[in-house]
């Protein structure tokens, strides 16, 4: 990657990683990623925050070096997964003087899962600030964002706040900052709604604490940076707040036609309602725009047929995502059919048990749907349709 300055002083010196297709072995990335790593050349100290993926620590090697950097003070580890501390280990045999920066639970973690020896970790504490000299670190402690470990740093002389995971997106590219603000929307939304959204209260909390500083630029963990920094702070602000938007998720699989009979009908009916909805067929659909789709859907119902005694695999995946990324969907539906019998439902509810949302009454039939059917799929569709007339 090229080196590129966002502020005076201050280089961005990681990776980009233009060819992934999977994170984290469950999400899908329609845009690469990368792996954001910043150096800031105090005149009285270096500081480096955040590293890069161990893949890639090749690339963050040379770019130091093209920087004739002979001395790293510290070494700022605002979150201890691999993606982002996993060269520490090389980069403290390079640069023996340097300390580590980072929370209680940071050091603790680098120890587990890098063999960090905690001798060269030195645990910062809320609101401390540590000199370069020219340049002054303000660090904000922000669990669950969305480790217990992580925290931020905020520049003061250049308004730069260095975030990590919060703000990111998944998203390789050649500019150093934001230009398609509309594509890059679409991307911070799937990366908060994938990785971020069971967190989003305690964001919220943090958030509030982010007006008191003066934030001109984000630098996040992946994809580019953000100016201004209110472009990326407005949006969050909607994400994690408890307002849903009068939309009907409805993710389904049908194995011989039934389901997706008794899906188009009941769709129809919301639709002819006022009530936006978006459909998923589990065989082809990315798990990601499905849970994009939950961070503002007022309801999710889940449409499956019965495997043997329980919901068809695909629906049991998107109903666990769903209690995973927790989202702030206030209603849940369960539309299935089986051939002879099955728990189904019983499944379906318990897998989703974590999401606060309130269990409509469930359409289970046996076989095709027929009139009785259809009555019981108009119901569940007026039920929703006044419930969202309530909101």
């Amino acid at each position: 990657m090229a080196i590129l300055e966002l502020a005076p002083d201050i280089y961005s010196v990681g990776s980009q990683d233009w060819n992934r297709t999977l994170f984290d072995a469950l999400i899908e990335l329609p845009r690469g990623t990368s792996y954001n790593a910043h150096l800031i050349q105090g005149s009285e100290k270096t500081a480096l925050i955040n590293v890069v993926d161990p893949e890639k620590e090749e690339e963050l090697v040379t770019n130091l070096i093209r920087l004739k950097v002979s001395q790293l003070d510290y070494i700022i580890a605002l979150h201890t997964e691999q993606d982002h501390s996993g060269s520490i280990p090389m980069l403290l045999e390079l640069f023996p003087a340097a300390t580590i920066l980072c929370t209680q639970s940071a050091k603790e973690l680098l120890g587990h899962h890098l063999g960090v020896d905690p001798e060269r970790c030195r645990v910062i504490a809320d609101d401390e600030e540590i000199s370069l000299g020219n340049k002054t670190l303000k660090f904000m402690i922000t669990p669950w964002v969305h480790w217990p470990d992580t925290m931020l740093a905020y520049c003061k002389e250049d308004k730069t706040l260095f975030t990590c995971d919060l703000f990111s997106s998944h998203y390789a590219t050649s500019d150093l900052f934001l230009t398609n603000f509309a594509e890059g929307e679409v991307l911070a939304k799937r990366f908060f709604a994938e990785i971020m959204m069971p967190f989003r209260t305690s964001i919220r909390d943090y958030l509030d604490r982010l007006a008191t500083l003066d934030i001109e630029i984000i630098a996040p963990g992946h994809g580019p940076c953000i100016k201004p920094a209110s472009h990326i702070i407005s949006l969050y602000q909607t994400w994690v707040s408890d307002e849903t938007e009068n939309l009907v998720v409805i993710p389904y699989v049908s194995m011989h036609g039934s389901v997706e009979r008794m899906v188009q009908h009941f769709s129809d009916i919301l639709i002819e309602n006022g009530i936006k909805v978006q459909l998923y067929d589990l065989t082809v659909a990315d798990t990601g725009d499905i849970a994009v789709s939950l961070v503002d859907a007022r309801t999710l119902v889940v449409g499956t047929s019965t495997m043997l005694f329980g919901p068809h695999p695909l629906a049991a995946s998107v109903a666990f995502i769903a209690n995973m990324v927790r989202p702030k969907t206030k209603y849940l539906g369960i539309i299935a059919s089986y051939g002879w019998g099955g728990r189904t439902v019983e499944v379906l509810g318990e897998l989703t048990a974590t999401m606060q949302a309130e269990l409509l009454d469930p359409v289970y039939i046996q076989g095709a749907p027929d009139e009785k059917a259809y009555d019981a799929l108009d119901a569940l569709a007026q039920t929703i349709i006044a419930k969202h007339k309530e909101n």
